[in-house]
């Protein structure tokens, strides 16, 4: 019988902005995206081993938190992107709700989500990177097929959503952009929340020691108050 193991960067042991409640957080190593702002770079590679677990360790893992889920909590896997670990994600959620374990997947939606993997997720966190076609390639680097299809089967199952989008100043940090969100969220079931997160450029030290270009190099933070106001202004 073929043992599964999931590739780990790192873990959280008390989340509290990756879902509902008080939240065991997996980060996944290993993603196919190469956005202008990440802050993870060191979690691209998938080949790079870091932790390795089978599903039934992780889950023993997270068990240890259950006094702190209080009903509400649970387990959040993100990563990296988990979707290139969906054997693995599958595994480890199948034996969460035999543990009545709140799962959560927070994700790109840029990979292969199997019935069974969306059968067993409690909440899909969505990271919303750009709504149109070719803004989307030129900020990740990959067509934007594989997101719109694992949107729609979240549709097809009536998934619960929270959308996620980072607003970076010259990019995204107008009014028409958070318009134009607030009208796509419209046209989506089951969305509980959307959340607008302020880009930082606090990588910049990592890119620099990886030997990896910063493409965002010049671009100011985010400031906080206008993206409050933008936030408000997606809520009215």
């Amino acid at each position: 019988m073929k043992t599964i193991k999931g590739n780990i960067a790192s873990f959280e042991s008390m989340g509290l902005v990756d879902g509902p409640g008080v939240r065991f957080v997996v980060f996944l190593q290993g993603c196919p995206l190469r956005c202008a702002y990440c802050h993870n770079p060191e979690m691209w590679n998938k080949s790079e081993k870091k932790i390795e677990m089978t599903p039934q360790q992780l889950v023993e893992k997270v068990k240890r938190y259950l006094p702190y889920f209080k009903g509400e909590g649970g387990l959040t896997i993100s990563g990296g992107e988990p979707l290139l670990q969906a054997e693995f994600v599958t595994e480890v959620f199948k034996l969460c709700k035999k543990a009545k374990i709140h799962t959560c997947l927070d994700t790109s939606g840029y990979g292969e989500a199997c019935d069974e993997l969306l059968d067993n997720t409690d909440l899909v966190i969505l990271d919303i990177k750009e709504l149109d076609k070719e803004k989307y390639y030129g900020l990740v680097g990959q067509k934007m097929d594989k997101f719109c299809d694992f949107l729609r089967k979240c549709q097809q199952k009536g998934k619960k959503l929270w959308l996620r989008q980072v607003i970076v100043p010259g990019f995204n940090d107008t009014e028409d952009s958070v318009l134009k969100l607030k009208e796509f969220a419209k046209t989506l079931k089951n969305v509980e929340k959307i959340e607008l997160l302020p880009y930082h450029d606090m990588a910049k030290k990592k890119y620099k020691t990886l030997g990896i270009p910063y493409k965002l190099e010049d671009v100011p933070n985010m400031d906080k108050q206008k993206c409050e106001k933008l936030q408000k202004l997606l809520e009215s």
